[in-house]
């Protein structure tokens, strides 16, 4: 068996880093896990064959209640950035802007922009072996060239932190700088409303209408909230900046993503109330403001969270009915009220 510097074999540096190359840590749980992705494997095989079936149909990916369903039930990995680059309209975009994104690199840059740029190089994912300088090919010039591009695209948004660590997971999936860089654009221009501008108005007024949705679906725990003043922003404010990366295990993320970039922004409110609801009763033990916020950091961890494809069948049972005309309503007046603020 092959021997690293570090004295440990290959095999066990292979099982400490799992396919997408984040490295796992010290406390990871390898027997749940493994049991967990014994039965996930079984799914997986049996959606394949599914998606395999459809993506040769003479229809391909066109919107219906077939395609919404096969999302749902998760995108098998070898299919995931063909469907998300068609769903999200970014292949669209793309094959109607030809060379566009090329032109972007070449163009004339941003010193400021390409200096915030690059200070958050290695602070992205240093978890994850791809990204480090040392791999071979280094991800991280990749992420560079996707983020200056979409910097002088989007010349309102700019760069914002968070943006580096999305960016970064559609590099891992897509592997392809051109595709990242539409999908990018499908979410900040057209998914997720105002999230990234410098006010951040989207963001802040999304905060609100999840604290407007807990109180009509779980209204002791914004009684509680209210009660040792604790703001929305302080629990959920990465859930939303960062779509639930570093926050929920790879795998789901990316079962997260799959429905987000069908249906739509309301899947976050979903997964949030899902999380909140499941684990009312261990948020209500709280009895102050620093324990409220322990207590959401630990409702992002255990089985209920890895077992991704049934946390993904109780987004859609748990919160009940979450329609984007409700979302929408509530948009405008969480919006009205913090402007009116300042």
């Amino acid at each position: 068996m092959e021997r690293r510097a570090d004295g440990r074999d290959a095999r066990d540096w292979a099982y400490r880093v799992d396919p997408y190359g984040f490295e796992r840590p010290d406390d990871f749980d390898y027997a749940s896990y493994e049991a967990f992705f014994s039965r996930y494997l079984v799914v997986l095989t049996r959606r394949a064959i599914k998606w395999s079936k459809l993506l040769k149909g003479n229809n391909g990916i066109q919107k219906s209640l077939k395609v919404k369903r096969y999302i749902r039930k998760g995108i098998p990995n070898e299919h995931r950035a063909l469907v998300w680059m068609i769903v999200s309209g970014a292949q669209a975009n793309m094959e109607q802007n030809p060379g566009y994104y090329h032109r972007l690199l070449e163009g004339e840059k941003n010193d400021k922009l390409v200096e915030a740029i690059k200070t958050d190089m290695n602070r992205t994912f240093p978890d994850n072996v791809k990204f480090r300088k040392t791999a071979d090919p280094c991800l991280q010039h990749t992420l560079y060239n996707v983020l200056v591009a979409y910097g002088h695209h989007n010349k309102a948004v700019g760069y914002c932190q968070g943006m580096n660590f999305i960016a970064g997971y559609l590099i891992l999936i897509t592997k392809n700088e051109e595709e990242s860089f539409w999908l990018l654009d499908a979410l900040i221009g057209r998914i997720l409303p105002d999230y990234y501008s410098p006010a951040m108005t989207g963001l802040k007024t999304d905060q609100e209408v999840l604290g407007e949705l807990v109180k009509m679906k779980v209204p002791a725990v914004a009684e509680l909230m209210e009660r040792h003043g604790v703001m929305w922003t302080l629990v959920v404010s990465r859930w939303f900046i960062c779509l639930f990366i570093d926050i929920l295990p790879v795998e789901t993320v990316l079962r997260i993503w799959d429905c987000l970039f069908y249906e739509g922004s309301k899947i976050i409110f979903r997964v949030a109330l899902t999380l909140i609801k499941q684990h009312q009763a261990f948020i209500l033990e709280a009895t102050n403001f620093p324990d409220i916020c322990d207590k959401f950091k630990e409702i992002t961890k255990g089985t209920f969270v890895t077992e991704c494809h049934s946390f993904m069948q109780k987004i859609f049972t748990e919160p009940g009915s979450l329609s984007m005309a409700t979302i929408n309503k509530l948009r405008e007046t969480c919006c009205e009220k913090l402007l009116s603020q300042g």
